[in-house]
């Protein structure tokens, strides 16, 4: 049994009612709304009682869900540390992100297994959502922050061992469908329940035409370690965007990808089609310096992490509220459209929207309140306040 150290105490079974706020709902936005919380779930609104907590010039949205996450708060899943796993989850919690699955980082196989067996348990325990495997199934000339020694060829046999050592917790794993094994391991995946995402990848558009067919359904950081687009050569980023199964991953920082490419590849994907992710490495939530990532070293100057050797962009120092932020002020997209993206979107794709991903009866009270310029005021986690927004509750209602 891993020691937990969150101490978030266990929500009474009393009634909590915040009222004022624009709501962002799965109908769309509701002005002055009105949501309950009973125990450490969303109740109908009907009903008096209990404390309310008027927060008009606020917004609510979900809790976000991110899919891809390595690390923050000054530790790494890769660490295969309990103790560092709870503390990158409590870092992206203050930041909103109420569900995360722990991304890994290329290693060899026995050290991949001693992580998988340690974050198997979080999940286990409800800490995670699940573990992805980001490499070592990679293409060496996409390798970014991955140990390239470490890279080996997606033998199905090999991604087996891997699944077996997660028990049941894999969600996703990406890889280089075009490297000898790729195809097969796709199919593998994707029969045993688990997302087969394209990345770190050479693949030509048609071997990714291929993926696809073969059961893929996540492209990992679009336009990140992959050939850029071309006209004659379109490549997986073409393949990526035109398929209605494929679901894209985009890092809203700012740094990985230009706004006007943002907004390119959501208009054409949609809400529905795509995740905002972090991509996030120690540092994320804990600032500058020099931190690991797997086997190699990472130094992070102004927020942006980058190789000691090398000076490839390593994952990023974002989190999700971060994003969220960007994407509507920045990037000017519609606030329920992000919404999808940060959270019912990523919740789908984990197997956890009849949970989370959505303010709905009868889900996990998991919801983010955000003031007027969409930096985070509050965040509750299954009924209970992780933070307290900065407004007096009163009883009654």
């Amino acid at each position: 049994m891993v020691q937990r150290q969150l101490d978030t105490p266990a929500p009474d079974s009393g009634r909590t009612v915040l009222t004022g706020a624009r709501l962002a709902l799965p109908s769309g936005v509701v002005e002055d709304g009105r949501l309950a919380v009973e125990g450490r779930t969303i109740a109908p609104p009907a009903g008096g009682g209990g404390t309310v907590w008027d927060l008009a010039g606020h917004w609510v949205v979900p809790g976000f869900v991110d899919m891809h996450v390595h690390g923050g708060g000054g530790a790494s899943f890769s660490a295969g540390s309990p103790e560092e796993a709870l503390r990158v989850i409590a870092t992206h919690r203050r930041h909103g992100t109420t569900t995360m699955a722990a991304s890994t980082v290329t290693g060899d196989l026995e050290d991949l297994a001693r992580q998988a067996a340690v974050l198997a348990e979080l999940v286990e325990q409800g800490d995670l959502a699940g573990i992805h495997f980001e490499g070592p199934f990679i293409a060496p000339g996409r390798c970014g922050a991955h140990e390239p020694a470490l890279l080996r060829e997606p033998d199905p046999a090999d991604v087996r061992k891997l699944l077996g050592a997660a028990r049941g917790t894999a969600r996703m794993v990406t890889l280089a469908p075009e490297r000898p094994g790729g195809l097969e391991s796709v199919r593998l995946l994707a029969e045993s329940g688990v997302i087969a995402a394209i990345g770190h990848t050479d693949a030509t558009y048609d071997a990714t035409r291929a993926a696809i067919d073969a059961g893929a359904t996540v492209a990992t950081h679009l336009f990140n370690a992959m050939p850029a687009l071309h006209h004659r050569e379109p490549g997986p980023i073409a393949a990526l965007l035109a398929d209605e199964r494929i679901t894209v991953e985009l890092i809203n920082d700012g740094v990985h990808l230009h706004s006007a490419v943002l907004r390119l590849a959501f208009d054409r994907a949609g809400a529905d089609r795509v995740a905002f992710i972090t991509d996030a490495m120690g540092a994320a939530g804990n600032g500058d310096g020099r931190y690991p990532l797997g086997g190699m070293e990472v130094e992070v100057r102004e927020g942006v992490a980058r190789l000691v050797e090398g000076g490839s962009i390593a994952g990023s120092t974002l989190t999700l509220d971060t994003a969220f932020r960007r994407a509507v002020t920045v990037d000017r997209l519609p606030v329920p459209e992000v919404v999808r993206a940060l959270s019912a979107t990523p919740a789908r794709l984990l197997g956890c929207y009849d949970r989370v991903g959505s303010l709905e009866p009868g889900k996990d009270a998991d919801l983010v309140v955000l003031d007027e310029g969409f930096s985070v005021a509050g965040v509750m986690r299954r009924g209970e306040w992780l933070i307290t927004p900065s407004v007096v509750g009163r009883q009654g209602g």
